[in-house]
Parts: structure tokens; C-alpha cells; sequence
């Protein structure tokens, strides 16, 4: 195992050192939180697949396709989907917004505070997308070092924090572009190929596995409908995944390189599936499906690309931490604490707190690798903030983008009736059950537009400055930062 040691130690100094290069050209708020709002096409895509490809599409994705086979894949297509219409329909008008938060949104489209009551939901979501992240590095160096779950929770959480508070969205995209190239090697390029070929092939698969397995839809109907749902809307109002968009250079960046990085997510989604399913051949009766994996690792694979493959499922997963680790912190610094203390400046304020968002980074990074080590049931909870998300913040953020007769009003009572509908129908059903988000979500609908239609339309004064900064008719206002002047990273 020393080569394959070698190759995982070599992978995180290397996180660390450019956590260390970030951390000198993030000097302004602008370039902290959102890398100045230049990123080009290669490295917004690169990134963009890094974030939403995490431990669960990695890890869970095998394991969905050792127990469903090929249908096994939906989970991770679905957020595909997701990827694609943000990219395709919504992406460019986010990105001309020059916001930070999906809460500033919120306040500019409605001209009222509704802000810190979305800020606590989506603060939710995303420190429990964290914290199922960094539960997963357990996994990892468990199959490594058989070291103790703690121990390797404080170790891959540790690296993710020290990196992220230094260079904050810096940092994080060029840590995310390898992961994005370690992860594509490792995944698709090595395990994928060799655990067909160990399988036998795919005729000696079909041979031994029922035929449900290659059923492109033997994951069940209902099941499918959950994960649109739940992934594929849930990709549409993410802050982790709004405040990528927010780094685009231009519309066509976030247009075009979103659309590149759903296409390789559907891509990785086939893959997880078919190396599950190999699995499935070589090791039939497997304790948990999530073993698939890591039983594949160790057995399977020879010195060096096991290393290698172990460090891409680090990449998955680290990606997935770090961006919802700053977007956490964004969260509770500009939408709750900042709020709560009365700081609320126009959007086009200038105000740089690269300070402060560097602590805040720090305070929730040590959150989430506490709440990691104390929580056991992830699923659960990770389930709940994303009910809360689709069922509360969904209906409010596409009705803001798509209807101009949707009232401040209306917004604030659809995360409300939202919200308590999912929390209420979540105690009556049980947590993992299909029709909390379902029903809470139409419940938000019914709700937005019955109140926006009894209450006073928005004012015009409102909506026609955001119809400006829609069109990309910013305020005037000074840059965001000098480097906002500089030619844009590709």
C-alpha cells in the first residue's frame, strides 16, 4: 500500500498548496465568495461538474447500481437534468444579477425582506450537504488506513476548512478543476473499465444478473418521480450551485460551460451504474450496497490505481464539501448575521469583509465536522433539507424569474405554508417518504400565487430594477473589486 499511500498524501498537500496560491489573489469580497466573477469556460465547466458530483454520486451512485443495475443511474442523471435546464434556461439571467446570495435574489425580485427567512432554509441545506460529505471521507480513509471514523472525519474535514478559508472561491476552483481531472481519470477512465473486465464482460453480466437489472427503469416509477423532484429542482435554486453560476464571466460562460458540465454528469451517471452492476457479479452478497465501492478498491484493483481511484473518490467528495462549505458560510455571514445585526446595504454597495467571510468559513467548517461526528442517520437528514428547499424555496424562486405578478407577500407565504407542509407531512409519513416534498410543494404554489394575486402588485419602481440588472444593466456603481478589470481565467 506505500504507493498507494504516496499517491493520496501527494493529492492533499497539493489541495493545500493551492489553497495557500488562493489565498493571495482572493482580496476583495468579490474575489472571495464568487473568484471575481471571471472564470472562463474551461474552468467554470470543470468546476461546476466537481460540485454536484460528490461522495454520494460517487460512492452512493456504485451502490445504487449494485442493488437497481442500470436504472441504478437515475439519481445521478436526475441531477444531470437539473444542470442542464439551470444552464439552458435560468443560468445567464442568474449570472447577470451580480449578487452573492440566492437570498439577495429573492430581496431585489420582491423589494422586501425576505431574505433572512430563506437565508435559515437554505442555511440548513447546505450545512447538511456538508456535513453528508464530510461523513463520507470515513469511507474513504477507512478502506486507506483503517483508522478510526473520527479520526478520518477530522482529517478530510480539516484539509477541506484549511483550504477553503484560505483562498475561499479561489481556492476552491482550482482545487475543484483537479479533482475534476483526478476523479474523470480514476472513475471513468480506470475504474469503470476494469471492473467490466473483471465482471467478465457485459455477456457474462446479463448472464448472471436477473434481467430487472438492465431494465432502464427497474429503480421503479415512483422512486423516479421523488428524484426529479427533489435533485433536479433542487439543482435549480441550490445556493452551492447559484453561487457557481455567480463566477461566470459572461452569459455565455454560464450558459455553455453548465451545459458541458450536465452532459458529463449524465455520463458519470451511466458509469456508476454499470461499475455497481459489475459489482453486483463479483460480489453478490454484499452487507450494504455502499460496500460496492470500496470492496472494488481494495480487491480488485493493483498498487498505484487503487491510490489513484481512492484519491478520485476524495476528489468527489471534497468538491461537494468545500462548495457547500462556502456557500454555507456566505449564507449565515450576508443572510442571517448581517441581518440579524442590521447591516443590510444596497446590492451595489461596496463592502468588502474578506475577513469576515474567511471566519465565518472556519466557524461553519468547524460545525460541520462536529455535527459529522455526532450524527449518524445522514440520510435522514439530508433528506429533510432537501424537502425544505424544494418544498419551501422553490415556488418563490422560479416564480420570481418567471411571473411579475408573484408579491413579496406571496413569496414569504409560500416558504412558509412550504415549509410547515413538508415538516408536517414529514411527521404524519415518515422522513423518507415520497409525498412530504410533493405535497408541500403544491401546497408553496397554491399558497404564492393565491396571496400575490390578494395583495398589491409589486411596485414598478421594483420590478424595473429588476428588470435592469436581469438585462445586465447593472446600478451605478464601482466594480466589485479593481480585478473585475482583468482578463478573465479560462
Amino acid at each position: 500500500m506505500a504507493v498507494d499511500y504516496l499517491v493520496i498524501v501527494v493529492y492533499l498537500a497539493g489541495m493545500l498548496a493551492m489553497g495557500w496560491w488562493g489565498m493571495r489573489r482572493a482580496r476583495s469580497k468579490s474575489e472571495f465568495l464568487v473568484a471575481g466573477r471571471r472564470l472562463g469556460p474551461v474552468l467554470y465547466s470543470g468546476t461546476m461538474a466537481a460540485i454536484v458530483l460528490g461522495g454520494a454520486s460517487t460512492i452512493g451512485g456504485v451502490g445504487l447500481g449494485y442493488q437497481y443495475g442500470l436504472s441504478g443511474a437515475w439519481m445521478v442523471f436526475t441531477i444531470g437534468l437539473g444542470l442542464l435546464a439551470l444552464s439552458v434556461f435560468f443560468s445567464a439571467r442568474i449570472a447577470r444579477l451580480r449578487v452573492f446570495t440566492v437570498s439577495e435574489m429573492l430581496d431585489l425580485r420582491y423589494g422586501g425582506r425576505a431574505g433572512i427567512i430563506s437565508g435559515v432554509v437554505m442555511w440548513a441545506y447546505t450545512l447538511m450537504l456538508a456535513v453528508t460529505s464530510t461523513i463520507a471521507y470515513a469511507t474513504i480513509f477507512d478502506v486507506l488506513f483503517d483508522i478510526d471514523r473520527t479520526l478520518a472525519i477530522v482529517l478530510g474535514g480539516s484539509i477541506v476548512v484549511a483550504y477553503s478559508t484560505l483562498g475561499g472561491m479561489w481556492s476552491i476552483t482550482l482545487t475543484d478543476m483537479v479533482q475534476f481531472v483526478v476523479k474523470t481519470i480514476g472513475v471513468l477512465l480506470l475504474l469503470l473499465p476494469i471492473a467490466v473486465v473483471k465482471a467478465g464482460g457485459f455477456g457474462e453480466m446479463r448472464a448472471q444478473l436477473p434481467t430487472e437489472y438492465f431494465d432502464p427503469l427497474g429503480i421503479g416509477g415512483e422512486t423516479l418521480f421523488t428524484y426529479v423532484l427533489i435533485y433536479t429542482f433542487g439543482m435549480l435554486i441550490g445556493q452551492d450551485i447559484w453561487q457557481r453560476v455567480f463566477t461566470a464571466r459572461s452569459d455565455r460562460t454560464a450558459r455553455w460551460g453548465g451545459t458541458v458540465a450536465g452532459t458529463y454528469c449524465l455520463a458519470y451517471a451511466l458509469a456508476g451504474a454499470v461499475i455497481g452492476t459489475a459489482a453486483k457479479v463479483l460480489y453478490p452478497k454484499l452487507a450494504s450496497p455502499d460496500d460496492a465501492f470500496a470492496s472494488l478498491v481494495k480487491d480488485e484493483l493493483p498498487v498505484g490505481v487503487r491510490g489513484l481511484v481512492l484519491a478520485a473518490a476524495l476528489a468527489a467528495v471534497m468538491s461537494t464539501s468545500s462548495g457547500a462549505l462556502i456557500a454555507c458560510a456566505t449564507v449565515a455571514n450576508n443572510d442571517i448575521w448581517s441581518r440579524l445585526r442590521g447591516i443590510v446595504r444596497p446590492s451595489g454597495e461596496q463592502h468588502d469583509d474578506v475577513k469576515g467571510n474567511r471566519a465565518f468559513i472556519l466557524l461553519m467548517g468547524l460545525a460541520v465536522i462536529g455535527t459529522a461526528i455526532a450524527l449518524n442517520d445522514v440520510v435522514q437528514a439530508l433528506t429533510v433539507a432537501y424537502n425544505l428547499l424544494v418544498g419551501g424555496l422553490l415556488v418563490p424562486i422560479l416564480g420570481g424569474l418567471l411571473w411579475k405578478r408573484g408579491t413579496v407577500q406571496g413569496a414569504l407565504a409560500a416558504v412558509a405554508v412550504g415549509g410547515l407542509a413538508v415538516v408536517a407531512l414529514m411527521a404524519a409519513y415518515g422522513i423518507l417518504a415520497n409525498e412530504p416534498v410533493s405535497y408541500g410543494l403544491l401546497a408553496s404554489l397554491a399558497a404564492y400565487v393565491a396571496v400575490s394575486l390578494a395583495t398589491r402588485p409589486t411596485d414598478p419602481a421594483v420590478l424595473a430594477a429588476w428588470r435592469d440588472r436581469l438585462a445586465g444593466r447593472a446600478p451605478a456603481s464601482a466594480p466589485e473589486s479593481v480585478s473585475e478589470q482583468v482578463p478573465a481565467a479560462q
